[in-house]
């Protein structure tokens, strides 16, 4: 089952920029939620249709970029961390990738991952070309 897909935004900005009709917004942020699970408790699969995270709880910087080893510099992983009191009590089961627009141009679900007040969580999410 796919669990992370580029949204139709990020990839119509893409396609634009290829065609050399518009400029590439850098990815900037991660945005961090707790509506990856259905109400029925089963994993929901991003359509791509996505203007959002399904419930968001939180934007971060990103902490940094890195390319895969042995990508060819064709993934890049991007990196942010839920620090100390950041979504404590909550279930973290959604994240996605947000460009200087302020557009969401990916997002993953996951399984629920508990935070907790004094432990970082770092997440990390690739972006495969």
């Amino acid at each position: 089952m796919e669990k992370a897909v580029a949204t139709k935004i990020g990839r119509r900005k893409l396609c634009m920029a290829h065609a050399g009709d518009a400029s590439l917004p850098a990815i900037v942020k991660m945005a961090f939620g707790d509506g990856g699970m259905g109400e029925d408790g089963v994993e929901r699969k991003p359509t791509g249709d996505e203007t959002s995270l399904y419930n968001e709880l939180l934007q971060k910087d990103l902490d940094g970029h890195m390319y895969r080893e042995g990508s060819d510099q064709t993934t890049a992983v991007y990196t942010a961390t839920l620090g100390a009191g950041e979504c404590t009590g909550k279930y973290i089961s959604e994240i996605g990738l947000i460009d200087a627009d302020g557009d969401i141009v990916a997002i993953r679900t996951f399984l629920p991952m508990g935070k907790t007040e004094d432990i970082p969580l770092v997440f990390d999410m690739d972006e495969i070309f």
